[in-house]
Parts: structure tokens; C-alpha cells; sequence
């Protein structure tokens, strides 16, 4: 999934891991996410000159998922997915929520996340990775009309 975020999201991503997975891959899927949402946060800097603002909606096969993000300093997530139970390629389900909402957090960015239809897990999480990535690219592109931070309140690292 991190193949696809890099990919649909245009990012130069290089990713090495290792964690307690005895225990379970969650801290390891969250620690990964919290990198890189500081990653993201650090390389947007005060945030000016970028649209602020991507929205994308990805089908994949049976499933489609909609993301709509607002880089505003803010953290907050909205997922709503009803993933079945279980696990894809060693995957858990369940650590597709934990994983952007720790991103979220960590970028310090507004997230709302939706698998609005679907039936085979791999392809319901496919698409909300597709969908976030294509929602972050579209944000963090610059606006060429836009010389400063795109906020009234002059700031969006708060």
C-alpha cells in the first residue's frame, strides 16, 4: 500500500521498517504513519504557495473510496469504512484506520476518508490509499496564484 500511496501521491518514498511484529504489526503500521505524516509536515514547511485543498474519488474493481483533505494545521480524521475482518498479505484490516489516522495526525492535515462500496478487502484498501494519495498530490501542489499561505488567518502550522 505504501507503493500505491508513493506512486498516486508523486512522492519519492523510500521506506524501511522494522518492529515489534510479534506482538502485532500496530505499532509498526502507526510508527510508520506518524514518520511519515512528520516527514510530510516538515517538507511543507509554513505551508505557503500550496492549493491547500485535494479531493479525489478512486475506483478499484468492485470498491470505490472518496478522500477529501484539508492541509490546515488541524489535525482530524473521518474514516468510514466497514472492512471485513482479517488480514491481506499479513495486512490487518483494522490498521488501515490506525494507520491514517496517525498520518493525519502527524501531518497535522484534516482527513475525511470513506470505502463507500466494495466486497474484497484488498481492493476496499486499495482504493483508500489511491484516494488519499491523489487527495495529498492535489493539495500540496503549488498554486501559482497563491504567493503566501492560503489562509485568511495568515497561518496553517498551528
Amino acid at each position: 500500500m505504501l507503493d500505491l500511496l508513493a506512486r498516486h501521491g508523486r512522492l519519492d518514498l523510500d521506506v524501511e521498517v522494522s518492529g515489534d511484529l510479534e506482538t502485532g504489526a500496530h505499532h509498526t503500521a502507526e510508527d510508520t504513519a506518524i514518520v511519515l505524516g512528520q516527514a510530510l509536515d516538515s517538507a511543507l514547511g509554513d505551508r505557503s504557495g500550496i492549493v491547500r485543498y485535494g479531493a479525489a474519488t478512486v475506483p478499484m474493481d468492485e470498491a470505490r473510496a472518496s478522500c477529501a483533505i484539508d492541509i490546515s494545521g488541524r489535525p482530524l480524521t473521518i474514516f468510514e469504512a466497514e472492512l471485513p475482518p482479517g488480514t491481506t498479505g499479513g495486512f490487518d484490516h483494522e490498521l488501515t484506520e490506525e494507520f491514517f489516522r496517525a498520518l493525519s495526525n502527524s501531518a497535522k492535515l484534516t482527513l475525511h476518508l470513506r470505502v463507500e462500496t466494495g466486497s474484497n478487502a484488498h481492493h476496499m484498501i486499495e482504493a483508500a490509499f489511491k484516494a488519499f494519495a491523489r487527495a495529498l498530490r492535489e493539495a500540496v501542489a503549488i498554486d501559482p496564484t497563491e504567493s503566501g499561505v492560503p489562509s485568511t488567518k495568515g497561518t496553517l502550522t498551528q
